[in-house]
């Protein structure tokens, strides 16, 4: 062993660990929370049907079987999705809202040719735009959009409206004697949004690009027929597309990622389309170079860049525009799981408070602490100085775990909850049972009549084996749990999987190099200061044992 090395090996995984935690993402250097710990963002979601009829239990099911795997992909973030009668009620932790709305939209994502453009609002009277001049040919995936790029969030939440008479104007419910149901006025505003919107007349097709309201709700939203033509709004609204009947559907999307691209200085969202989808882009961007295709997602153009040249079958295709890394993150997490089988309108976001709240996390910690100078406290007196390396590995454990616990809210968005600490101090009892393990192998070594700087080589590859095998089994455990259970339970599992994990590190990579050290040291040495008096004292006598028994023989 050279435990100058393996010191040396579990410096730099520190500091690369905290190198990420105070210069990547938001920098805040503190882990996210739970519902139960902070509290959160409740949404209801409502089901639209275009013919106004209710959603059928199976579509309700898989809705919140999607969402579920959009908010809480790996069951870490303390997410919950819940059906109550015809909705869909979100919960996220933090405050928020704009997030737990996002979740609810379908992600029907289309990808369509650009026909024509013009800025919103433009009178109906003037001729369409042409489409934004065309660039040179310089890449295999499109370029940027032609138009503006979107200021607003790639996805926002839409709202059903009611449509006001015209001063005049009965009400339909003024001119009926049976009120007209909210479900009812839905499916009149998506058929009255088809025949003009969708409308294969070019006549009506300029008229309702000069209508388009790009600020209202949109009564398409997930409703839109990809084998007819859509006039749609840009994300920012400030551009209306009239667009051709979709090319390729969402369905068609393998795999979708979100990543920072160096050269234009832009987040982007990257797409990778099944063999029948990719082929059928191919074909697509190599006969129409220098014309606009629009990834119209819910019937909002996210992006219209101009095709600058043929990407091959298999290759990918970017989705570029404004967006900031936490928007392309979540649009990639949208597109990657896949189209809700229904539209939703939310409800005003609400607040929940924490269940148990910062008094229990507090109760919690202390708990854990008092436990942990227990441990401490017997190991001084039971080891002597040999404890104080049991001290400074556990202290090095909660180093990494605190960092990684950062690192991985930013990343896979996981959340500490009192199930997560529940886990995490299992896991670090679990480390100090590894330390009792070495050293006693150490003992056993000397009960044969070995120093101690002979006997911990010898204890350290006899114990080894005993703490790589115990820690399998505790993580094949973890990893059973965290399959099979649900909600808060898989964070318990998650945060006792890592914390084996960096106990097999940590014993590896400090607890043995030190103990090592310690060995060769003439002071670590003494029966004094190591406690190991009485163990050398019982092999002198089994020597002196086993000579007056030779003599006697």
């Amino acid at each position: 062993m050279r435990p100058t090395r393996l010191l040396a090996l579990f410096a730099v995984l520190v500091a690369v660990v905290y190198a990420l935690v105070f210069f990547t993402g938001d920098k805040d250097p503190t882990p996210k929370l739970g519902i139960d710990l902070q509290g959160g963002t409740r949404v209801t979601l409502t089901a639209r049907t275009p013919d106004g009829s209710r959603p059928s239990p199976d579509s309700l099911k898989r809705a919140q079987e999607i969402i579920e795997t959009r908010v809480n992909g790996l069951g870490v973030s303390g997410s919950e999705v819940v059906i109550d009668g015809d909705n869909l009620v979100i919960t996220v932790p933090g405050d928020n809202s704009s997030q737990a709305r996002s979740l609810g939209q379908t992600a029907r994502l289309y990808i369509r040719p650009v026909t024509s453009s013009q800025p919103a609002g433009q009178a109906a009277q003037a001729p369409a735009a042409p489409a934004p001049a065309q660039q040179p040919a310089e890449t295999e995936t499109p370029a940027e959009p032609a138009a503006p790029a979107p200021q607003n969030r790639p996805f926002p939440a839409q709202e059903p409206t009611t449509p006001q008479p015209t001063p005049g104007q009965q009400s339909p419910d003024a001119a009926s004697d049976k009120p007209v149901s909210t479900a009812e006025q839905a499916a009149d505003e998506i058929n009255q949004a088809k025949a003009t919107r969708q409308s294969t007349d070019p006549a009506i097709q300029q008229q309702a690009m000069a209508a388009l309201d790009c600020s209202a709700p949109d009564p398409l939203q997930g409703n839109d027929d990809p084998a007819l033509p859509l006039v749609a709004c840009s994300v920012d609204g400030t551009y209306v597309y009239l667009l051709g009947p979709s090319i390729i559907d969402g369905q068609e999307i393998a795999d979708a990622s979100s990543g920072y691209n160096t050269q234009q200085a832009r987040h982007e969202v990257s797409l990778n389309f099944k063999s029948g989808g990719s082929q059928t882009w191919a074909e697509f961007t190599s006969q129409n170079i220098g014309k606009q295709a629009a990834f119209v997602l819910d019937t909002k153009v996210v992006s219209a860049p101009v095709v600058q040249g043929a990407t091959p079958a298999g290759s990918a295709t970017s989705i570029t525009g404004n967006f900031s890394s936490t928007e392309a993150k979540e649009l990639a997490n949208t597109l990657k799981y896949g189209s809700l089988p229904l539209s939703f309108s939310a409800s005003e976001a609400e607040t929940v408070s924490a269940t148990l709240g910062l008094a229990s996390l507090n109760a919690g910690l202390l708990a854990g602490l008092v436990g942990l100078i227990a441990v401490l406290i017997y190991s001084l007196a039971y080891y002597r100085l040999l404890g104080v390396i049991v001290a400074w590995s556990l202290f090095c454990s909660g180093i990494v775990v605190y960092g990684i616990l950062v690192l991985l809210g930013r990343w896979i968005n996981f959340t500490l909850d009192l199930a997560g600490i529940a886990g995490l101090i299992i896991g670090i009892g679990m480390t100090a049972d590894s330390f009792v393990v070495f050293f006693e192998r150490i003992k056993d070594e000397m009960r044969e009549g070995r120093s101690f700087r002979s006997a911990v080589p010898r204890g350290w590859a006899r114990a080894r084996r005993t703490i790589l095998s115990g820690n399998a089994v505790s993580f094949i455990a973890a990893a059973v749990l965290y399959i099979l259970a649900v909600g808060q339970v898989r964070g318990f599992a998650f945060t006792l999987g890592l914390t084996t994990i960096l106990d097999v590190i940590v014993v590896f990579l400090v607890t043995a190099p030190i103990v090592t050290i310690a060995s060769r040291s003439h002071f670590w040495s003494k029966p004094g200061v190591n406690g190991l008096g009485a163990i050398q004292q019982v092999a002198r006598e089994r020597k002196q044992a086993a000579v007056l028994a030779g003599r006697e023989a």
